[in-house]
């Protein structure tokens, strides 16, 4: 599969979260992605960019601030082809496409423990023992979680670069095999 070809594809299936995604399909759509993010990044620079400077008392601070609204219209163009192509390259693997949503699901998941768990603690009398209980509580749950937090970014990755199933698995023909 070339370039253009993975392009073409993922944009063809811009919802289509069943079957498989080879691993060009999916390299090169992220390659994709990457220079049009590199694109609208100097597009903004260039063009949405507000340059504040101060003085005060001999220092003198620089401020750049951006919208980004280049940037903002490419991720929502590319959000649901890319997930829907990531989704279909962990069918590749013989893995559930759920796996490609699980640095995010984490993420919400440490949230709710961050914010339950503090929010319990702070109901209770402040330097009370139930106070304390919670917020310890809170902090041996928090530190593993920010370890998987870590973690689990690089094991999606790890298996999006996987060689393909061999042969048909639970989710379709393997891509090689049906393009040859």
């Amino acid at each position: 599969m070339t370039f253009s070809d993975a392009i073409r594809t993922c944009f063809s299936k811009f919802f289509t979260f069943s079957g498989r995604a080879s691993r060009p399909e999916y390299w090169f759509f992220f390659l994709f992605i990457v220079i049009w993010n590199i694109i609208a990044g100097i597009i903004d620079w260039q063009f949405f960019t507000q340059v504040a400077i101060t003085e005060s008392d001999e220092v003198k601070s620089v401020t750049a601030t951006s919208s980004a609204p280049v940037q903002s219209i490419v991720g929502l163009i590319v959000f649901f082809p890319h997930l829907a192509v990531a989704w279909r390259r962990m069918h590749d693997t013989g893995r559930s496409g759920l796996y490609a949503l699980l640095p995010i699901l984490l993420i919400l998941g440490a949230f709710a423990v961050l914010i339950f768990g503090i929010g319990i603690a702070s109901s209770f009398q402040h330097g009370g023992t139930l106070d304390i209980l919670f917020t310890r509580a809170t902090l041996l749950i928090v530190i593993p979680t920010l370890i998987v937090l870590v973690v689990s970014p690089l094991l999606v990755l790890w298996w999006l670069t996987r060689p393909s199933h061999p042969g048909t698995n639970q989710y379709g023909p393997n891509p090689h095999e049906v393009a040859q």
